[in-house]
């Protein structure tokens, strides 16, 4: 089976757009049904590590991932990335924890505790605090039913806490921990559609002219000129040949 090859045409029936867990791209999939009735969208769900293979094969035309973890595996190829947002990072705890007693923290705070450091890694530590769990869990998943279990305790971006949220386990921001950012990974050269979901997410208007055929010609200076003196004129900036005839002194009979 031959995979279509999302970086040489703009013809495909169908947009295919990646996202990875804690990503809620629901707001923009109805934006684009309503823009682009012709082209369904399809949702395929992938984890983080799988983002930059899957687009580098062209099995996606689109990810929205995060950044810069995504690119640390596989081989996205030539590709662009816009970053959308920044997520709060979040300490995943037992409910009856001691730290649950603040409503945020420092990584101070952390350093006597023991870290779970899942293998799919949905945040990037350089500076780990507090001690490693010798165990690494393979999912984010497998990491809170750990943390449940009071092994040990997890960073990561918020989203994920609330999408795997549990009623005996609670989150607290660390407020100078480091983030992840939601983005979008995309081939290049960037085709029709992936320039339209980049104007969705940015909130381009449906008659914003970017990206499209048809552009008004662009005016030459002395068209540009006249156009500006009669801005001004309009304005009242500098006095326009109907003021002139009706000021100064009145004519000699």
């Amino acid at each position: 089976m031959t995979t279509p090859d999302v970086h040489a045409a703009d013809e495909a029936p169908v947009f295919r757009l990646a996202y990875v867990p804690g990503v809620t791209p629901s707001k923009w999939v109805g934006i684009w049904a309503e823009r682009r009735p012709e082209v369904p969208l399809e949702l395929v769900a992938l984890d983080v590590a799988d983002c930059a293979e899957a687009v580098g094969e062209g099995r996606v035309h689109m990810a929205i991932t995060r950044l810069p973890e995504a690119l640390r595996y596989g081989d996205a190829r030539q590709h662009h990335t816009i970053e959308l947002y920044e997520e709060s990072t979040v300490v995943v705890v037992p409910k009856d924890h001691v730290l649950t007693a603040g409503e945020e923290m420092t990584v101070a705070d952390l350093a006597d505790e023991q870290f779970l450091w899942p293998l799919d890694e949905p945040l990037t530590v350089p500076d780990r605090p507090g001690v490693a769990v010798e165990h690494r869990p393979e999912t984010t998943g497998d990491a809170v039913e750990l943390v449940a279990a009071g092994v040990g305790v997890l960073l990561v971006p918020q989203s994920l806490a609330r999408l795997h949220h549990r009623k005996d386990l609670v989150y607290r921001p660390v407020i100078d921990a480091p983030t992840s950012a939601v983005g979008l990974l995309w081939p290049a050269p960037t085709t029709e559609s992936a320039d339209a979901f980049i104007g969705i997410v940015r909130g381009r208007k449906p008659t914003s002219s970017r990206g499209r055929t048809g552009e008004a010609p662009k005016r030459s200076a002395k068209e540009k000129a006249a156009a500006k003196r009669a801005a001004r004129e309009a304005a009242g900036k500098i006095p326009g040949k109907s003021a002139r005839r009706g000021s100064g002194r009145p004519k000699r009979r």
